[in-house]
Parts: structure tokens; C-alpha cells; sequence
């Protein structure tokens, strides 16, 4: 079972999945608002595409339906994620010092030929 868990918390699945989430829903917010756009060019422009009446409508639903999928997305999958990560895999705060990697590099740099 710890591999298992393992898998999921240091394997970015996570990550992976509330992208394509959020991906998927913004594609539907983009899908609305050129929908809706179309619909504002003239009438003769507007004849090559297909027209739904209530396109704004759509495009506010989808953009209101976007948010609540990001808010639900964030606050039950990123902070209990970010939680369970950091109390099982903690940050190591013992590696050197940003001072010290700077005159590492420097004595580096000066002693090359």
C-alpha cells in the first residue's frame, strides 16, 4: 500500500490530472465565446457558421461553470494534495545555502584555465 501511495504523491498524477480537468473545462469556456462572438458579425458573415441563438447565454454558463470546476478542483484535490505531500514526503532544509552554492560557483569560475 505505500507503494501505492508513493506512486500517487510523488508521480505528478496529481498534477496531470487537474490540468487536463481545467483543461477540458476551458476548452468548453473558448467553445462558447467564439460561438457567441459569430453571432455578432453581420448576417452575412454570420451565415457560414452554424448559429445557436442563445450563445452568450452558453458562454456565461460555461465561463460561471469553469470557475466553480476550478474552485472545487483547488480547495478538494490541490490542498489535500499539497497537505499529504508535505507531511509525507517533507522539504529538505539541510542542503547548502544560497551563499555558499554562489562561492562555489565563483571559486569555480576562477580557477578554470
Amino acid at each position: 500500500m505505500s507503494g501505492f501511495k508513493n506512486f500517487l504523491l510523488r508521480a505528478n498524477l496529481i498534477e496531470v490530472a487537474v490540468a487536463f480537468i481545467m483543461a477540458a473545462a476551458f476548452a468548453t469556456v473558448v467553445t462558447t465565446f467564439v460561438a457567441w462572438l459569430t453571432e455578432q458579425l453581420p448576417k452575412s458573415a454570420r451565415e457560414v457558421f452554424a448559429n445557436d441563438p442563445n450563445t452568450f447565454g452558453a458562454f456565461m454558463n460555461a465561463v460561471i461553470s469553469f470557475v466553480i470546476m476550478g474552485a472545487v478542483v483547488y480547495f478538494l484535490i490541490v490542498l489535500p494534495y499539497t497537505k499529504a505531500k508535505e507531511k509525507f514526503f517533507p522539504v529538505d532544509e539541510k542542503g547548502p545555502t544560497e551563499v555558499e552554492l554562489l562561492t562555489e560557483i565563483r571559486n569555480a569560475l576562477a580557477s578554470r584555465p
